[in-house]
Parts: structure tokens; C-alpha cells; sequence
């Protein structure tokens, strides 16, 4: 069997609408995403490794975006995801011999295809996580739990033409490092490239959602050829793709979103549902009853086009179609059955996680 599979225009909308599904709501943009693999696609036949090309002592560096996807003046430009890999290197010097995603999202999944392109280093299917969270915390593996650890970060983003680029390099703690991150992407004006954390292999192996990615691609496989018929056929493939269920269709009522220290935060309401949302969908209740609860699936679509909708592009008034599916059922990382993370959620939203995860 191949351990790897050759990337085309095909597969990148496949991994496209599949991460923007997987993204619960979060991940990023896809228009960012499309872009981003394109430039990669033209500049190389890319390939999508499994983590077993990779000897266990091998580094693997993760690659993401962090920042508020609503925000008004995020910019990155494609020189910024090469610019942290460059960075990490350069301050660390460590040779980086994988480049893996964060998480997956409709920018998210095609995180480390421009840096795998242009530095010739291995993309690997081993994201932190199969699914979009909203903390750097939570696409670091777990590697706070390891003692003495000491986290590597670069980041860098912005407009240079207002004022907004910024770029850098730290070290130290591993928690206070990602706070700083999120710093960095609200004085950058919403976003930056960020490149982390060397580790060996081995560790991944243990702690990341391998094959992560395509997971995303299969499933955008099955949303496309359903949505050749209609956009219910197309939901009707997710949901058995998935494991999962169509949970209502309607209006929305009523929504509320406001940015707050780098994150999206608010609630959707459709009907007798509610849904809460940091940048994720965190929560899904029917009139109080908790149905599904973060890592679950909780995801949103146009009901006239089947196009997925993020926390950051829903609007008020638009025809919509829930969907959800048991955390089971989707591919996670280790951080997402890590009780102390999940209990940062019920701070941000006031809502209970923990006790649905137990």
C-alpha cells in the first residue's frame, strides 16, 4: 500500500468541504483555504504522507492560523506561513522533518500545503486534531502535561500597508506562549501564521488524530457527489458518512456575535434550538435539553445551496440545516479528553461541558 497519496484540485475541494464540515463551525475560511492550496499545488505535485514515512526521533512541527475568523482586518499572506517555519528553525536550530495541521477547518485542513511546497518538507496526515477547537491549548497534544517542557513559537501576519505586521519568535511556557500567540493575532489585526512546537514523531504517533485529513477528504468526497443531485441528498451523505443526524431545519431567529481577546463569541437560535458557539459550536440544546456538547460535531449549512457556514458567516435570517454527530464518530486528538481544557469552555459560554463528557 502507498504511504502517501498525490494532491490534485480535485482532492483540495474535497479536503476543503470536508475540513469546513469538520470544522464545526470554526477553522477558518475557505476562500483562505482554496487559496493557500492552490499556490501549493502550483508549485510542486504535493503529496500527503502518513506518519509512518517519519522515523519515531524524527521532529514534526505543527502549522496553523490563530486569530478571531471575524475579524475585519485579518491578513496573511502566503511569505508569512513560510516566514514561521524559516523562524523556527533558524531559532531553534532543529531540522524540521514533518509539517502537520493544527486541526481541520475550511483553512485548517490545508494548513502546512504552502510550507510543505516551498521548503520540501513532508506534509503528514497526523493534525493535533481531526476537528476545529478554539485554543492554541487544545492543538498542542498535550505537550503541557509533559514536565519541563519548553514551547517553541513563531508567528507572523498583518497588513504592513496600516501598520499591522508583526512577526516573532518566543519561548518558555507552553500555556503562557499560546496567550502570548493570541496577542500577537489581535495586534496583527486579527490573524497570524503560526508555526510550533518541534516533537518527535513517536509522540504524534501517540497523541494526534492520524489520518486526520483524509477523514476531511472522504467526506467532501461524499458531500460533492450528493450535492450533484440536491443539497438535502448532500446532507443525507453526511450524516451517514458521519454517523450522525439532521437535527432541524429554519430561520434564524436570533444571533449574537462579538469578538472578545481574539475569539468569536456568541449564540445562534433556530426554533427551539440553541446553539453556542467560541468560534466552535460548543453547545446544541431543544429548549434547555443539552443534545450534543464540544468536541461532538455541531455544524451549520445553507438549506438552498448546501454551502457549510461558519459562527463567522451565519446571518440573521438565513434558511439553515443543523447536523450533528457523537464525538465517537469523528477522528480526535488526545487534548479533547482532557477534562481541564474542556472546563476553560464553560468559563467563555456558561455553559456546562465537563459533566456531558464524563
Amino acid at each position: 500500500m502507498d504511504n502517501y497519496i498525490s494532491l490534485n484540485e480535485e482532492l483540495l475541494e474535497y479536503a476543503l468541504i470536508g475540513g469546513t464540515i469538520l470544522g464545526g463551525g470554526g477553522g477558518g475560511s475557505i476562500d483562505i483555504g482554496r487559496r493557500a492550496g492552490r499556490i501549493a499545488l502550483d508549485y510542486t505535485d504535493l503529496k500527503l504522507y502518513d506518519i509512518s514515512v517519519l522515523d519515531d526521533d524524527d521532529l514534526i512541527a505543527t502549522v496553523s492560523a490563530v486569530g478571531a475568523p471575524a475579524a475585519v482586518d485579518q491578513y496573511i499572506m502566503p511569505s508569512d506561513y513560510i516566514k514561521t517555519v524559516q523562524l523556527l528553525e533558524k531559532n531553534t536550530n532543529q531540522k524540521i522533518s514533518g509539517i502537520i495541521t493544527n486541526e481541520n477547518g475550511g483553512a485548517a485542513t490545508i494548513n502546512g500545503w504552502i510550507q510543505s511546497a516551498i521548503l520540501n518538507i513532508p506534509l503528514i496526515d497526523a493534525p493535533c486534531n481531526g476537528r476545529a477547537h478554539p485554543t492554541g491549548k487544545m492543538g498542542s497534544m498535550n505537550l503541557d502535561y509533559i514536565d519541563n517542557f519548553e514551547s517553541y513559537q513563531t508567528f507572523s501576519g498583518g497588513n504592513p500597508e496600516i501598520g499591522n505586521n508583526i512577526e516573532g519568535f518566543i519561548k518558555g511556557d507552553i500555556n503562557k506562549a499560546a496567550k502570548f500567540i493570541r496577542q500577537a493575532s489581535i495586534y496583527a489585526g486579527g490573524l497570524v501564521a503560526v508555526a510550533r512546537n518541534p516533537i518527535n514523531a513517536k509522540y504524534v504517533k501517540e497523541n494526534a488524530a492520524l489520518n486526520g485529513i483524509k477523514h476531511a477528504i472522504e467526506l467532501g468526497n461524499k458531500f460533492s457527489k450528493g450535492l450533484k443531485t440536491s443539497p438535502a441528498k448532500a446532507f443525507e451523505k453526511i450524516v451517514s458518512f458521519l454517523d450522525g443526524e439532521i437535527i432541524t431545519e429554519g430561520i434564524v431567529s436570533d444571533l449574537h456575535l462579538s469578538t472578545e481577546d481574539g475569539f468569536d463569541v456568541g449564540n445562534v437560535k433556530v426554533g427551539k434550538y440553541e446553539l453556542t458557539f467560541w468560534n466552535e459550536y460548543m453547545t446544541l440544546d431543544n429548549k434547555g435539553q443539552r443534545l450534543y456538547t464540544f468536541p461532538d460535531l455541531i455544524m451549520t449549512f445553507d438549506k438552498y445551496s448546501g454551502k457549510p457556514i461558519t459562527t463567522a458567516e451565519i446571518q440573521k435570517g438565513q434558511d439553515i440545516v443543523v447536523i450533528a454527530t457523537d464525538k465517537s464518530n469523528i477522528k480526535l486528538g488526545s487534548t479533547m479528553f482532557n477534562y481541564d481544557l474542556l472546563a476553560e469552555v464553560e468559563k467563555i459560554i456558561d455553559k456546562d461541558i465537563v459533566n456531558f463528557n464524563l
